[in-house]
């Protein structure tokens, strides 16, 4: 089976950015950029704006990678849903309303039962 096709321009621009970003060799890249602020310290007297340029620059990187995270995280979540889907499909005797947690609910109701009707006929 071949994989779908992404065809969102945010969707490939996140998976690209998740595996640069998820290299040694960024993270190696944001120490240095750190470092070369650091050193630059007494050169600007340590100065209000010297200071505002890192507050700043790690701010909107973080704002902008809280996007990208969230996306990743849903794809993932997405996929191993459909994977434990097609498992529960494959099982004989499994409990197919289960593939549609949405509805959590609906579906918590009948197993409350269950675990009552249990319960009180071990006492």
């Amino acid at each position: 089976m071949r994989p779908l096709k992404s065809t969102s321009w945010f969707t490939r621009f996140a998976k690209g950015t998740a595996r640069a970003t998820g290299k040694p060799l960024a993270f190696g890249l944001a120490v240095a950029v750190i470092l070369a602020w650091a050193l630059t310290g007494p050169l600007f007297r340590f100065s209000d704006t010297w200071q505002l340029v890192i507050n700043t620059g790690t701010t909107i990187v973080t704002f902008l990678m809280v996007f990208l995270i969230q996306n990743t995280q849903n794809r993932d979540a997405e996929a191993i849903q459909v994977k434990l889907d097609e498992l529960i499909r494959a099982l004989d005797g499994a409990h197919n309303a289960l593939l549609a947690l949405e509805n959590l609910e609906a579906i918590r109701k009948p197993f409350r039962t269950v675990a009552g009707d249990h319960a009180a006929s071990l006492r």
